[in-house]
């Protein structure tokens, strides 16, 4: 590890945002990952007799509409929440992370048609364009995915570009040119790492949005319907019993706005590390 990779690991260590934040996620994480192990029920296990139950030591989060544990619907359910997040922001990172070194490296007629397309696509409300191909393809979190990457992708895109346009110009590409290397050895070796920093800080960001765009499809009914309910999907269904079970609002919601502004958290701390410029008056 280099100085400057472990002045940033230090700087990461030292920062509260940063710690606060890995910490909730951590937990939520490992909550997830080991549902089955730590749920006290099954997740399909629906008793009649319990519904609408209050919080008890028998259930601790009580009981939603269909008598299921409210505690065991939320560690499986935080399962398909992060699932369909991270693998959304992946599939867009990617995907726009590719649009934009071409765009940006090539420029010209590529440029210009890749840009047009991409202002084409940030003028169109992602939850919109989500809600309207999960309503024609189905409920299915896979479906979900695919209709929020089909948007998702334009501001990693946009942002790739910009970054790589000031960085093609500087004298080190110049050289590498000069010495013959080859466009993708330039765009690998020398101009994919100078854009990965503000490129990491943006992926976290965007899990947040798309875990409120996700939530807030499946609060309509639109969200991923063949698995365990996600977290919105168990915000929606307590919306009708609000009054007499308020927990089964609540406590999705919580879980909800504590990963989101974890996750906020986390890119502020990010891009005060990987870019302290950006926090200079």
């Amino acid at each position: 590890m280099n100085p400057h990779h472990k002045k940033n690991l230090k700087l990461m260590l030292m920062n509260p945002r940063i710690i606060i934040a890995v910490s909730i996620l951590a937990v939520a994480s490992f909550a997830a990952l080991f549902a089955p192990i730590i749920a006290p029920y099954p997740p399909d296990l629906a008793e009649l007799s319990q519904r609408l139950a209050k919080p008890s030591w028998q259930h601790l989060l009580g009981c939603d509409i269909d008598g299921n544990d409210v505690f065991t619907s939320m560690l499986y359910g935080a399962r398909v929440s992060l699932y369909i997040a991270f693998l959304t922001v992946i599939l867009s990172v990617f995907l726009g992370l590719t649009i934009g070194l071409i765009s940006g490296y090539y420029r010209g007629w590529v440029d210009s048609i890749l840009m047009r397309l991409v202002e084409i696509v940030m003028a169109v409300p992602t939850l919109l364009v989500a809600m309207v191909l999960s309503a024609l393809l189905g409920s299915s979190s896979h479906n979900i995915i695919f209709a929020i990457v089909a948007t998702g992708w334009a501001s990693s895109a946009r942002l790739v570009r910009g970054q790589v346009l000031s960085v093609r110009e500087k004298e080190f590409i110049t050289a590498c040119k000069a010495l013959g290397a080859k466009d993708l050895r330039v765009i690998f070796l020398h101009v994919l790492p100078s854009v990965l920093s503000p490129l990491v800080v943006h992926a976290t960001f965007s899990l947040s949005g798309i875990i409120i765009i996700e939530a807030g499809l499946s609060f309509l009914g639109l969200g991923a319907q063949d698995e365990t309910p996600t977290w919105g999907a168990l915000l929606g269904q307590g919306r009708t019993v609000l009054t007499e079970a308020p927990h089964l609002s609540i406590i999705p919601g919580l879980a909800i706005m504590l990963v989101v502004l974890a996750l906020n958290f986390l890119g502020d701390g990010l891009r005060d590390v990987l870019d302290p410029k950006s926090n200079l008056s």
